[in-house]
């Protein structure tokens, strides 16, 4: 009987939707907490909602619109996806704004509004942290620069972000050089995590990991949770956070032993309201608590690169190298 009631109402879902036919399944959710059961469901599946993107990066759900935005980070576009619509494109260029014709990952990354609700985007090739001026209509848009300076060398690539006090955190990793992490152009000999104010000025809070990635705050804003793309310190990072900078740090989660055995490395995450990190890493999604627990993880085949929640907190979209994912949550 319950079969029964699930499939009349995904039926209903779908009819709802649009949609004539479910989407197909991937991955497996694996379970270390009974905590899990109260934020995914015993059946909750892992869906494949789009596919054929080079590398997907960055998403960002727009509620107001209830679309889903997101980068192709070698394509230096960004991508909308809609429920019954599929995809189109939204801003090409994303990362690069530049006339004279590149290589490398120079497309834009991690995704995110400000306060005022503006779009704002890390850039990989233009190798700053940019507003999208909404004068303009995508895809053509243009951008102005928040920050692309540290002590007046430019910054490396700014991958992920998240917004504070009006201003910014983010990770600055050497990702997005045309000739990897000893490319001439480079000019700081770090891998730093920064904190751009709202006035512009620019701190730096870390500068000893050695790939920083991903980025969260937690709700009540005294931590922050930075990822650490290296195969040999795979890790997450939870440092205390006084408004101006770290106080300390801590390994929260360290996943090296799962380096190499799976695809993916620490990468995006998200933080949810109830303090609940999704958190993308070796052979998934990882799902864990602020103190480090581990509750549980999404299985995937493919390389996780980033999440996002709804508006509601309800579903969890995941990059997936080629693949745009969806779970929905309790």
């Amino acid at each position: 009987m319950r079969n029964f009631l699930q499939a009349w109402a995904l039926a209903l879902l779908l009819i709802a939707t649009g949609c004539n036919r479910p989407y197909r399944t991937t991955g497996e959710i694996e379970r270390y907490d009974l905590a899990l059961d109260s934020i995914i469901d015993q059946d909750a599946v892992v869906e494949i909602i789009d596919k054929g993107f080079d590398w997907c990066e960055g998403p960002l759900w727009m509620d107001d619109r209830q679309v889903l935005i997101f980068s192709d980070v070698p394509q230096n576009k960004v991508y909308e996806w809609k429920e019954g619509r599929g995809t189109i494109l939204y801003l090409n260029p994303s990362g690069y704004t530049g006339q004279v014709s590149r290589r490398g990952e120079m497309g834009s990354n991690g995704l995110l509004l400000d306060n005022e609700g503006r779009l704002v985007l890390c850039q990989h090739g233009d190798r700053r942290l940019a507003r999208m001026d909404a004068r303009l209509i995508a895809p053509n848009a243009r951008y102005i620069t928040i920050a692309d300076k540290f002590n007046g060398k430019r910054f490396n690539s700014p991958n992920d972000a998240v917004s504070y006090d009006g201003g910014f955190l983010f990770t600055d990793p050497p990702y997005g050089f045309e000739y990897g992490p000893d490319d001439p152009a480079r000019e700081l000999p770090f891998q730093g995590v920064y904190l751009v104010k709202a006035d512009g000025q620019v701190k730096l809070l870390a500068d000893s990991l050695t790939r920083p990635n991903g980025i969260g705050l937690s709700p009540n804003k005294k931590f922050v949770v930075v990822a650490n793309s290296d195969e040999h310190k795979a890790r997450w990072y939870r440092y205390d956070f006084n408004g101006t900078g770290f106080t300390s740090g801590k390994v929260l989660f360290d996943a090296t032993p799962q380096a190499g055995k799976a695809k993916g490395l620490p990468d995006g995450l998200r933080i949810d309201s109830r303090g609940t990190i999704f958190a993308t890493g070796p052979g998934g999604v990882y799902i864990m608590d602020l103190e480090g627990k581990l509750l549980g993880k999404i299985k995937l085949e493919e390389a996780a690169s980033n999440c996002a929640l709804s508006g509601d907190g309800k579903t969890l979209f995941i990059t997936n190298d080629m693949y745009l994912l969806r779970v929905v949550m309790r």
